[in-house]
């Protein structure tokens, strides 16, 4: 699939690259001759489940066995950022009748099953054909994780013009200037329903990545790709779950994090699990069984 050249045009003096986000180390993990790497993590399949290959932002450093899961987003006509779910249909597999949500994604298959581990898979929105809110809201968790959401109700729906100064935020942790951060969830507003937690954020590397430019050149054209139809504007966003013991990580949150090289990636304080978020990849895993299946 062509990369959308209007939809993220070539680099501007407006733009400044910025050095060293991604080094070539964590690059070579990302594709070998043109196709992107697998990571491989096995565990017992069962319905519903089984080995799903997804996109992620790759895990860098620390016990975490892979990345985690990219969530696609669009901004809307109102500037409202919204998640992209796949629509649900029903397949017969070996005589059996199951429910499954995916779509074709800048060549990529989507599937609700990128979702499903650290128990997640129980939650109604991950449920192919559960009507959801897909938008993108601030966490109501107090306190907020990033100061500038002080000022912003939780559950609120994110919307453009909070990212407006994403070119040169920064928060005293890291690098400023790399993007802005928040801390949001999705899916989550129906009655009973768990919060699924989602890191957003708005960067001037995203449109980068998608054009291959400067340090990103390297990437497969399929995360490329993917990339390209998965962003709006700058935006990317991703589940917040680690994928080693499910704690919840955080993009510049803790000072901290430079002790272990994380303070321009997710961080996980718990066992220190390093993630960057401008290195996607794609990566395999086997997907837990949904409760209903």
């Amino acid at each position: 699939m062509p990369l959308d050249e209007d939809k993220y045009p070539g680099e501007t003096g407006r733009r400044r690259f910025v050095k060293g986000v991604v080094g070539s180390a964590a690059l070579a993990s990302v594709g070998t001759g043109g196709a992107a790497a697998v990571n491989t993590v096995t565990s017992a399949a069962g319905g519903g489940g089984g080995p799903t290959q997804y996109m992620a932002i790759e895990n860098t450093d620390g016990p975490a066995p892979r990345g985690m899961p990219i969530v696609p987003v669009e901004v809307n006509d109102s500037g409202e950022l919204q998640g992209i779910f796949p629509e649900a249909s029903t397949e017969t597999v070996q005589g059996v009748q199951r429910t499954v949500a995916e779509m074709d994604l800048g060549g990529t298959t989507y599937s609700s099953q990128w979702f499903q581990y650290c128990g997640l898979e129980g939650y109604q929105g991950v449920t192919p054909g559960v009507e959801a809110d897909n938008y993108m809201r601030a966490s109501a968790s107090p306190p907020p994780a990033y100061e500038w959401q002080q000022d912003v109700d939780g559950d609120t729906i994110l919307t453009v013009d909070m990212f407006d100064d994403y070119e040169e935020w920064g928060n005293g942790i890291g690098q400023a200037g790399l993007g802005k951060p928040a801390s949001a969830t999705w899916r989550s507003q129906a009655e009973g329903a768990k919060t699924l937690p989602v890191q957003v954020l708005r960067s001037p590397e995203v449109s980068k990545m998608a054009n291959g430019e400067g340090e990103y050149s390297d990437l497969p054209s399929n995360v490329r790709s993917f990339i390209d139809a998965a962003t709006d504007q700058d935006f990317m966003a991703w589940i917040n779950k680690c994928t080693h013991f499910c704690c919840v990580p955080g993009y510049k949150q803790l000072a901290g994090s430079a002790n272990f090289n994380g303070e321009n990636a997710v961080y996980c304080q718990c066992h220190q699990s390093i993630y960057d978020p401008f290195s996607p990849t794609q990566v395999q895993f086997v997907a837990r069984p949904r409760p209903d299946s």
